[in-house]
């Protein structure tokens, strides 16, 4: 079953290049000139492709919408927009890749298949990415096919960052969301992550997490 590739682009010239493409690779594509409507489809694509710079809004913005409704799919940005910090912006709102214009247009299609080749699958109650698999009824995790146990928050703290896989992810943001609580000191954050990894790659050779020198971490 064809893959579905929602590309939103106000330039007609390079969404018609863009959607050519894509097409000869064998992807269904949903080709959007605005973002109006695009939810009405997110549902059943696999994948997001937008412009940054949208007449009506900045494409961060949309993107930090889209995760605050609940969103998931993958997204890749394309902007002129080139500089350290704006990229990290990007990736810290939530977006999976960022493409520096002028697109090359097969670097773009690497990056998708990568992005859908290792994104998460989120069927029959079970969370997967790469060689790691939550069973989210049992609560139970699986790395390469092998049980490891895991406390209530070390479980909630990957399933956490396994949905938000690829984005830098605040330390404040963290301690919000799986500890539910702003006052704890960021530094937990770090044990608990150290412990999780000693679990899940006890010989530190699978790189799940990055950490973001005074920023956070990133999986993935």
């Amino acid at each position: 079953m064809a893959k579905i590739i929602v590309v939103v682009e106000e330039d007609e010239a390079l969404l018609t290049l863009e959607q050519l493409h894509l097409l000869k690779e064998g992807f269904e594509v949903i080709e959007l000139k605005s973002i109006k409507n695009v939810e009405n489809y997110l549902s059943e694509a696999n994948l997001l492709v937008m412009d940054r710079e949208l007449a009506a809004i900045d494409g961060i913005d949309f993107v930090e919408y889209l995760r605050e409704k609940g969103f998931d799919i993958p997204i890749v940005l394309i902007s002129d927009k080139n500089s350290d910090e704006q990229i990290e912006q990007a990736f810290l709102a939530g977006c999976d890749d960022y493409i520096r214009k002028p697109v090359k247009i097969k670097e773009l299609i690497c990056r998708i298949k990568s992005i859908l080749k290792r994104t998460l699958k989120l069927q029959h109650g079970r969370l997967s990415y790469r060689d790691i698999t939550l069973d989210l009824n049992s609560r139970q995790c699986f790395v390469e096919e092998h049980p490891v146990e895991l406390t209530k928050l070390e479980f909630d703290l990957l399933s956490f960052f396994i949905k938000n896989r690829n984005s830098i992810l605040e330390r404040d943001y963290i301690l919000e969301k799986v500890w539910h609580d702003t006052e704890t000191k960021k530094r937990t954050v770090n044990v608990r992550i150290n412990r999780l990894i000693k679990k899940i790659d006890p010989h530190n050779t699978k790189n799940y997490f990055t950490a973001v020198r005074g920023i956070g971490y990133k999986f993935g």
